[in-house]
């Protein structure tokens, strides 16, 4: 349980809160200001709620009232947030108290579950506080580079490319755009045996057929009209290294079994050349794309992408990386912070509770983005709430429930966990099996019956 120490000078008041709180606190009280500064002294607290007058003056010397409690705990116990009671409509009192370092105030005479609401976000805004402290720590320990997180999601991702790194298996890196597939790529590289050779990339989606061809493979001096000397293609230039296919579901289907040939004999033969190449490349293919289906459309040829996905990893969306979101918007802000020659050195506590319940569609590329639109326009030390996008500001928190929650049947709970993950995950197929544990067929079925896959066709 949290720990709260109240402070009221009224013994009775203290009783009535202790005995209404208990099912949700471990609340201690105290009824003055220097009997709350000796428990704070001595006992680990998580919320204080004091009220603003604490009673009159002892043998003429004056007692330490709210207000000045609330400047000795923001001075010596910084972390552990404030409330203050104060009476109804003293506006002028708790805008004082705001300014003395309390976090928020409640009116008097309160209801006791205002008040333990009030207190579950003073817990919340120290777990938040303590969580960014962490975060900080870890992106100072991390390497400056590959990828961040400690999920498990990620934790998977980075076990199958250990165990991956040392063949020379073609590797099929799949997830939603925005999600690293080409950093996945590099940090699959980098761990390998091929390391200190080059690491190659190219966009299958950014050229048009006949300057990809020329790019992958390489053309012959006079191949075609503005071929005025030799070009080396890609797989030559990846020789002892990487070479990366990205997006290679864009790849055009009259260049697919060239590239099917190439990696079948591990040679090519540049345009206009009589004679065959060979190279020493590892493959590493990427797409957003569900290359299954792609089969199914006549769009993909089914012999290459049993020889691009021999091992295939699937990197997951970052709304499905746990407290990753909150590790990468710390290391962007600091990374932007630097090049902006701005002294932002984190998150304040509600930034972070909006990045952490925020989707994310755009995964760590938007996450990126928004950090930079958060530093470049930040007043202060920290990025606030309202720095960030408008959407991520709207980010649903989430809901408590008591105990009126509807019930329902096991497989009507089971209809709206599957269709809400398939929703989540961007309405992958693929991706939303594998993270329910279920048959890709199975799953398939499913949509089908409860009319999730009609608005695709």
């Amino acid at each position: 349980m949290p720990r709260v120490l109240f402070i009221d000078d009224d013994p009775s008041l203290n009783d009535l809160v202790r005995a209404g709180l208990r099912k949700r606190f471990d609340v201690s009280t105290a009824q003055s200001a220097d009997e709350a500064l000796a428990l704070l002294a001595r006992e680990p607290f998580d919320a204080t709620v004091t009220d603003l007058n604490l009673g009159p003056a002892i043998a003429g010397v004056p007692r330490l009232d709210g207000i000045g409690l609330c400047r000795e705990i923001a001075q010596h116990y910084p972390d552990v947030p404030v409330l203050v009671v104060t009476a109804f409509g003293s506006l002028d009192t708790a805008v004082a108290a705001i300014r003395a370092g309390a976090y928020d105030f409640v009116s008097k005479p309160f209801e006791l579950e205002a008040l333990a609401l009030a207190i579950d976000r003073a817990v919340t805004l120290r777990s938040l506080r303590d969580e960014v402290k962490r975060l900080r720590q870890r992106v100072a320990d991390s390497a400056p580079t590959g990828l961040v997180g400690n999920s498990a999601a990620l934790g998977r991702v980075l076990e199958m490319v250990d165990r991956v790194k040392d063949s020379d298996v073609t590797v099929l890196v799949t997830g939603e755009s925005g999600t690293g597939k080409e950093l996945l790529a590099r940090t699959l590289h980098e761990r390998s045996r091929r390391a200190s050779g080059p690491f190659v990339a190219i966009n299958c989606a950014a050229l048009p057929e006949a300057l990809l061809e020329s790019e992958l493979f390489g053309h012959a001096r006079g191949a075609f009209t503005d071929a005025k000397t030799a070009h080396t293609g890609l797989f030559v230039q990846a020789n002892g290294g990487t070479l990366l296919l990205d997006e290679i579901g864009e790849l055009p289907l009259a260049l697919q079994p060239k590239l099917l040939r190439a990696l079948q004999e591990r040679t090519v033969r540049p345009l206009g050349a009589t004679h065959e190449v060979p190279f020493d490349v590892r493959l590493v293919a990427a797409t957003n794309r569900d290359l299954d289906e792609m089969v199914e459309q006549g769009r993909f040829r089914e012999d290459l992408l049993y020889r691009v996905a021999v091992v295939t990893i699937e990197l997951p969306p970052l709304r499905a990386r746990g407290g990753d979101a909150l590790l990468l918007a710390q290391r962007f802000l600091l990374r932007f912070a630097e090049q902006m020659q701005k002294p932002v050195t984190g998150l304040a506590p509600e930034a972070a509770e909006r990045i952490q319940h925020y989707a994310w569609p755009g995964n760590v590329r938007e996450l990126a983005n928004c950090m930079e639109r958060a530093v470049a326009i930040a007043r202060f030390d920290r990025v606030l709430a309202a720095d960030l996008p408008d959407k991520v500001q709207g980010a649903a928190l989430p809901v408590m429930v008591g105990d009126d929650e509807e019930l329902v049947p096991l497989e009507e709970i089971e209809r709206r966990y599957i269709l809400r993950a398939f929703e989540r995950l961007g309405r992958n197929k693929s991706l939303t099996a594998q993270t329910l544990g279920l048959d890709r067929k199975t799953l398939y079925r499913r949509l089908e019956k409860w009319g999730a896959l009609d608005r695709e066709r």
